[in-house]
């Protein structure tokens, strides 16, 4: 995906230029190379040769609009640059010419510039990924007593603290991210087989050549070629649905808690153009738009796993954009919701406001609790049921209700009506919690 208006919402201009025609061919041209280097260097090639070729490649431009359309007629973009390059080799040294892409196939071109294309936006899209963990971290520490109303099916349900409600945000993209990581990171091998995958053009030697190019691009080497096994790459598109997913749950609920009729969070948020009252929630909307394209690109990819023999037809040659999409998805995602987190207010009098507004019936858990050991499980409900439904008839608190209720305060004592006017006080092990998950998103990214 180039950096185009289209586009302007699923990538970011550092991801649209690692994927960019000028790094695409970059990439293909740096493995031609490494190849001619490493060949050089065990001996298969003179260093002359070798030098010519890199001195060549080098300065080389290439008509992008030409490669394009040549790669429809031969279904793969790596053989017209191939051609391209050898043409211009041969014009310097005809000998030379002759060792261009010497012992490799256009898969491995492909497959190794695509992933030098992730390599260079990963850079970006980590910087951003901190850029949210240390955001989170801020947010939750700062609101750890923040009480607020925990909302269950769009509901009140019983009382959280916001710090919680982030440290789960950070707990979700912390641990998505280690298995992002983690897929990155078996992602970057070299793939150098050969025809089939067997290095049949370079004998014995062929394992030596494979290991240079890796060391040459500073990539690591695979068991054997991956031409006709895609699972690294499955694995890592997918890995970026579930990062982008833990992302969008944090915008989910940044865009609901930020509606007007809530208002206990606000984003700096963009305009409409048409009401000048708005204040849109923009980069949460950008997280949840890129989020939205990876279901769809994880299974266009995790289709391409079923290769026929030793190389796909339709399959593989699909997967090139559609990971070079997703990676811009994820990473504009990670973007939009870092400057969203490092711009968010919160409005902790609001939230106190909607917490009093249920007027104490939030605590109803709480008191079925307190009655069910005195007066049975059954009879605490039905007291509990009255309470509710006389608070909301008379308008007061579920803990004025209860102490004008005969039959229950006989029950209760003073302090425990008192109680069950304090949300603050029924928050359970809700910091042990948000403790924990911001410990262990912290041991996650040492």
């Amino acid at each position: 995906m180039s950096e185009r208006l289209i586009d302007a919402l699923v990538t970011t201009p550092a991801l649209a230029a690692a994927f960019g025609d000028e790094a695409y061919v970059g990439a293909m041209v740096a493995f031609e190379c490494a190849l001619a280097r490493a060949q050089a260097r065990v001996g298969v090639i003179p260093a002359s040769v070798a030098e010519v070729i890199v001195r060549v490649a080098d300065g080389a431009s290439f008509d992008v609009r030409e490669l394009a359309r040549a790669a429809r007629a031969h279904a793969t973009v790596a053989l017209p640059l191939v051609q391209a390059l050898t043409s211009r080799v041969e014009a310097v040294d005809r000998t030379a010419a002759a060792y261009v892409h010497w012992g490799a196939t256009s898969q491995d071109v492909i497959d190794t510039a695509l992933v030098l294309c992730v390599r260079r936006a990963w850079a970006s899209i980590a910087a951003d990924h901190r850029r949210i963990v240390e955001a989170l971290r801020r947010l939750s520490d700062a609101h750890a007593e923040t009480v607020m109303l925990g909302r269950t099916l769009l509901q009140p349900a019983v009382p959280t603290t916001f710090g919680l409600k982030v440290a789960g945000w950070l707990g979700g993209i912390a641990r998505a991210w280690q298995g992002w990581l983690t897929s990155y990171r078996s992602l970057l091998v070299v793939q150098y087989g050969g025809a089939a995958g067997t290095l049949a053009a370079l004998g014995p030697i062929g394992l030596d050549i494979e290991r240079a190019v890796a060391d040459e691009l500073n990539l690591g080497v695979p068991d054997a070629p991956w031409h006709a096994h895609r699972d690294r790459v499955a694995a890592f598109v997918a890995a970026a649905g579930v990062y982008a997913g833990a992302l969008a749950k944090a915008a989910r609920d940044i865009t609901l808690l930020m509606q007007p009729e809530i208002a206990e969070v606000a984003e700096r948020g963009g305009a409409s153009s048409s009401m000048p009252q708005k204040r849109n929630p923009s980069g949460s909307t950008i997280v949840l738009a890129s989020a939205q394209r990876l279901p769809g690109l994880v299974s266009s990819v995790l289709a391409g796993m079923v290769v026929e023999h030793e190389r796909s037809t339709g399959g593989w040659q699909a997967e090139t954009s559609a990971v070079a999409d997703a990676v811009q998805a994820a990473g504009s995602a990670t973007a939009a919701l870092a400057d969203v987190l490092e711009s968010l207010t919160v409005d902790a009098s609001r939230m106190r406001e909607h917490l009093d507004a249920t007027r104490g019936q939030l605590l109803a858990e709480r008191l079925l609790a307190m009655l069910a050991p005195r007066v049975g499980r059954t009879r605490a409900a039905e007291l509990v049921k009255d309470a509710i439904a006389e608070s909301r008839r008379s308008s007061r608190s579920l803990a004025e209700v209860v102490e004008s209720m005969p039959d229950a305060i006989v029950h209760l004592t003073s302090h425990d009506i008192e109680v069950l006017a304090a949300p603050e006080r029924y928050l359970g092990v809700a910091e042990a919690f948000r403790r924990r998950l911001l410990d262990r998103a912290s041991a996650a990214e040492e």
